[in-house]
């Protein structure tokens, strides 16, 4: 009897254990629970709530495509997908021998214009030289006129007299109207010669041979020719690397045929979605900490919000979505915020387009702007010089040069009244 009483003792001792042990674990759970809540509400209110993160972010940059200006058929392509090219660096040459003939046809219409426009300056002298012989014929046919009127009057006096025949007075008669004739006709000689030399003038006055409409057209015409035959060849215009090359030898391409993209990494940045509630305490100029997937947290990028974009994805997509249809699904949007990054941490570690990247804004500063409102300060620009319309006006000073000679000094044309 004395075991099974023993036995019946110890069960509700082992009961009463158990339910002790059970009600430490509630409260040690509890306890944990509490100090996680507590712990995380402290670090979301020292560290958290200043920050605003996303990996909704992606690398961009400027894809620069390259297209001719003119047509043609493809000589050369001399980079391919990959390579680095400088700025200025021959890309593609198209078939330069269309060009070079239209240009070869402008410098010597070019050349036979100059000829022409010196011929106008000569003609002035000319003509202003026919003026003064028609001028001295008026004198000479007023001298005569008065001569013929002076012997008409002294035998008209005689021939109430009968010292003078009737026919000797008509011969007389006939002799000033001769001349009266004679100088009506080198007025109107005079005349017709001031308005030619007049005409002249008017294709000369108030310019000089280079500067003249006809010269400066045909010019123009060199000019366009010249810069044709420059782009035949297609060159880099910044610093960048190759991608999207699509031209292939031989082919025959029309202006503003996409034929290839430079990329500048150097100057490359992070779009970085956030959703709506994110945007509320973003500000430009706040900084940020960007990490790769491509090297890991071990390199961490410091970026600058440098702007913020003025809609959501969905409303610049392609098919934009019409919530005012009734088939509306609230779904929340992101808007793009760009993060400009270090130039000399891109040098070290290059990013490529389209990486994924990690994004925490620090957003305890809140005095910078919401949207930008004044221009960009450093415009993408590209390195070439305007060097093939330098050499341009260099050849049509050349050609105009050829054709003047020590004659055709261009001055002004002389008036002569």
């Amino acid at each position: 009897m004395t075991a099974p009483q023993s036995s019946a003792a110890a069960q509700p001792s082992t009961l009463h254990t158990k339910s002790a042990q059970r009600k430490r674990a509630l409260i040690v759970l509890a306890s944990v629970v509490v100090l996680g809540v507590v712990t995380w509400s402290i670090y979301d209110y020292i560290v958290a709530s200043h920050y605003e993160a996303t990996d909704n972010a992606y690398v961009q940059g400027h894809v620069i495509q390259i297209t001719p200006q003119i047509g043609g058929t493809v000589m050369a392509i001399l980079a391919d997908d990959t390579d680095f090219v400088k700025a200025g660096q021959p890309l593609v040459q198209l078939d330069p021998a269309d060009a070079r003939v239209a240009l070869e046809q402008a410098e010597a219409a070019l050349a036979q214009t100059v000829r022409q426009v010196r011929t106008l300056y000569a003609n002035n002298g000319a003509l202003a030289a026919q003026v003064r012989l028609r001028d001295a014929e008026v004198v000479r046919a007023q001298g005569d006129v008065a001569r013929a009127t002076d012997d008409l009057n002294r035998r008209q006096s005689l021939g109430g007299n009968g010292a003078v025949s009737k026919e000797e007075l008509n011969h007389a008669q006939s002799q000033q109207a001769t001349a009266r004739s004679a100088l009506a006709a080198a007025e109107a000689g005079v005349n017709a010669a001031r308005e030619q030399l007049n005409s002249n003038q008017a294709l000369t006055d108030g310019t000089q041979l280079e500067q003249h409409p006809s010269v400066q057209l045909a010019a123009a015409k060199v000019r366009e020719a010249h810069l044709a035959t420059q782009r035949t060849a297609l060159l880099a215009p910044v610093d960048g690397y190759i991608a999207k090359r699509s031209v292939q030898l031989g082919q025959r391409v029309a202006a503003g045929t996409p034929l290839m993209a430079v990329i500048p990494l150097s100057n490359v940045w992070v779009d970085a979605n956030f959703k709506e509630v994110q945007l509320r305490h973003i500000r430009i100029g706040q900084p940020a900490r960007v990490v790769a997937d491509l090297y890991g947290k071990k390199v961490e990028y410091k970026g600058i919000v440098s702007g913020v974009g003025i809609g959501t994805g969905a409303a610049f997509s392609l098919l934009p979505a019409q919530n005012a249809t009734g088939n509306w699904i609230k779904v929340v949007q992101r808007v793009p915020v760009r993060i400009a990054l270090d130039a000399q941490q891109l040098a070290d570690k290059p990013l490529r387009v389209g990486l994924s990247m990690d994004v925490d804004v620090e957003v305890t500063n809140q005095t910078g702007k919401v949207l930008a409102d004044v221009p960009v300060a450093a415009p993408l620009a590209s390195a070439l010089t305007d060097r093939a319309a330098e050499a341009a006006n260099a050849d049509v000073r050349r050609v105009i040069a050829a054709n003047t000679g020590s004659a055709g000094k261009s001055t002004p044309a002389r008036s002569v009244h």
